[in-house]
C-alpha cells in the first residue's frame, strides 16, 4: 500500500467531489491549468480524462455505487501522489488548486471535510487499528 501525501489525498477527493457539481467545468479548468503549468504535454489528455471521470462519477452517484466513486478518488489520489513524488514542489501547486478552485466549488458540508487529515495509531500484540478519513467498510471472518 502506498502512503498518500495528505495534500494529494485532499485534492484527489475534492476534485472528484467538485466535478460532480454543476460547476464541474471550473474544477476541470483549474486542474487542466495546473497540468498546463507542470506537464503541458499531458494537459489535453487530462481534460479528456476528467470529462470521462465526470460521467463515471455521475453514473456512480445515480446508481448509489459508493465503491465506484471511491475508486475514482483513489485513482486521482495516486496520480497526484506520483506527481508529488517526482517533484515535491508540486504539493504547493496542489494546495493552491485545492484552496483557490476546488474547495469553493463544493457545498458547505463538503468544504468542511476537505483539508489535511493526520491520523496516528499504535497497535501492540494482537490489536487491530482501523482508521478512515471517510467511509470505511470492514468485513472480518
Amino acid at each position: 500500500m502506498v502512503d498518500i501525501d495528505p495534500i494529494a489525498a485532499a485534492t484527489g477527493a475534492a476534485l472528484i467531489q467538485a466535478i460532480a457539481t454543476d460547476a464541474w467545468e471550473k474544477a476541470r479548468d483549474g486542474a487542466v491549468a495546473l497540468w498546463r503549468r507542470v506537464r503541458p504535454q499531458q494537459a489535453d489528455a487530462v481534460a479528456a480524462e476528467l470529462a470521462e471521470v465526470r460521467e463515471e462519477v455521475m453514473a456512480a452517484r445515480r446508481d448509489g455505487d459508493t465503491d465506484a466513486e471511491r475508486g475514482l478518488v483513489d485513482d486521482w489520489q495516486r496520480k497526484l501522489q506520483r506527481l508529488i513524488r517526482q517533484d515535491p514542489a508540486f504539493a504547493a501547486e496542489l494546495r493552491r488548486l485545492l484552496d483557490d478552485t476546488l474547495t469553493p466549488l463544493l457545498p458547505p458540508a463538503d468544504q468542511q471535510q476537505v483539508g489535511s487529515i493526520t491520523m496516528t495509531a499504535n497497535a501492540k500484540d494482537n490489536a487491530r487499528v482501523y482508521q478512515a478519513a471517510r467511509d470505511q467498510h470492514i468485513t472480518e471472518r
